[in-house]
C-alpha cells in the first residue's frame, strides 16, 4: 500500500481527499435526517420546514454559513502554511509528463476518453450535464421535499441524483487522480507505478464480435439497430410502466417533460454501461459511422 500512501499525501491530492470525506460524510447525515423526517411523518407529527412558508433565514442560514466561512478560511491558513504548494519545475514544451493529467475538476471527463470518442466524451456528454441541470427547475413538478429533508417524498430524484453525483462524477474523478498511472494504465493501490509499463488489451468494436465488420454497411446497421434499440426501450418501457402504475404521474408531468427526463436518464445509464462493455468484454465502440468525413463513434 506504500505506492497508495504516497499518492494519497501529494499536496495536490489531499484536497480531493478532503473532498471525498467531506461530501460523503454531509450525504450520509442528510440520507439519515431524511429517513428520519420520514417516521415522524409516519407517526403522524410534521417535521420542521415542511409548513413554514415564511422562515427567518439569519439564524438557519446565514450565521452558520458566515461561521462556516470564517472557519473554512482559518483552515486554508494553516494548511497553505503547512502544505508546501505543489510547484514544479519550469515547464519544457518538449517533455510531456506521464501520466499528463487535466486538473482534478476535469478527470471525469479525461476518464470518460477511455470510453467514447472524443466528441462524446469532450463535447456531447459535458453540454447534456448542463442542460440536465439547467432543466432541472422546468422538468421537477413536485413540491414536495422543499424545505426540509425527506426521502420516501423524493425517492426517484434523490436516488438519480446520488448515482449521477457519486457514480458517474465523483468515482470517475476518484479513479483519474488515484487509479491511473504512467500510459493512462490501472494500477492498483499495491502496484508500483511504472513509466515502461506496457498493457496488451486487443479491444474490438461489437459488430465484430459477431463476425461482421465495423467498418461495413453491416456493422453500421447492426450499430445503429443496438443504439436506437437501446434508446428507444430505455424510453419506452418506463413509460409503460408509470402508465400502468401511476398515470395520473404521466398525466401531470406530459409529454415533453417526460421525454426530456427519459432521454437524460437514458443518457446517463449509458455511462456505466459502456464502462462495463469497455473494462469487462473490451469493446470498444457499438457504432461507428465509417462514412462521415472524420467518423463518428458510439
Amino acid at each position: 500500500m506504500n505506492p497508495f500512501i504516497k499518492i494519497i499525501t501529494q499536496p495536490d491530492n489531499i484536497a480531493i481527499v478532503i473532498m471525498i470525506f467531506m461530501v460523503s460524510f454531509f450525504m450520509v447525515w442528510a440520507f439519515q435526517q431524511a429517513l428520519r423526517n420520514d417516521k415522524l411523518r409516519l407517526t403522524g407529527y410534521a417535521v420542521e420546514g415542511e409548513l413554514d412558508n415564511d422562515v427567518d433565514t439569519y439564524k438557519p442560514l446565514v450565521r452558520i454559513e458566515m461561521i462556516i466561512s470564517l472557519v473554512v478560511m482559518v483552515g486554508l491558513t494553516i494548511w497553505s502554511v503547512w502544505v508546501d504548494a505543489p510547484l514544479e519545475e519550469i515547464a519544457n514544451p518538449t517533455i510531456t509528463p506521464n501520466p499528463a493529467k487535466a486538473p482534478w475538476y476535469f478527470l471525469g471527463l479525461q476518464e470518460l476518453l477511455v470510453y467514447f470518442d472524443p466528441w462524446l466524451a469532450g463535447v456531447v456528454l459535458p453540454t447534456l450535464i448542463i442542460v440536465g441541470l439547467l432543466a432541472i427547475p422546468y422538468i421537477d413538478i413536485n413540491p414536495k421535499g422543499n424545505g426540509y429533508y425527506t426521502f420516501s417524498e423524493r425517492k426517484y430524484a434523490i436516488l438519480t441524483f446520488s448515482f449521477g453525483f457519486f457514480i458517474l462524477w465523483l468515482l470517475l474523478i476518484v479513479i483519474g487522480v488515484f487509479f491511473r498511472g504512467p500510459g493512462w494504465l490501472w494500477y492498483w493501490p499495491w502496484q508500483e507505478w511504472d513509466t515502461q509499463r506496457v498493457v496488451f488489451e486487443p479491444t474490438r468494436d461489437l459488430s465484430s464480435m459477431i463476425g461482421i465488420d465495423s467498418r461495413s454497411w453491416g456493422g453500421f446497421i447492426v450499430g445503429m439497430v443496438v443504439v436506437c434499440g437501446y434508446f428507444v426501450a430505455g424510453m419506452v418501457a418506463p413509460y409503460k410502466y408509470f402508465k400502468k402504475k401511476c398515470p395520473e404521474f404521466l398525466e401531470q408531468l406530459g409529454m415533453t417533460r417526460y421525454l426530456i427526463t427519459a432521454f437524460l436518464f437514458v443518457t446517463m445509464m449509458s455511462i456505466p454501461i459502456k464502462m462495463v462493455l469497455r473494462l469487462v468484454f473490451l469493446v470498444k465502440y457499438i457504432w461507428i459511422i465509417w462514412f462521415v468525413p472524420g467518423g463518428l463513434n458510439f
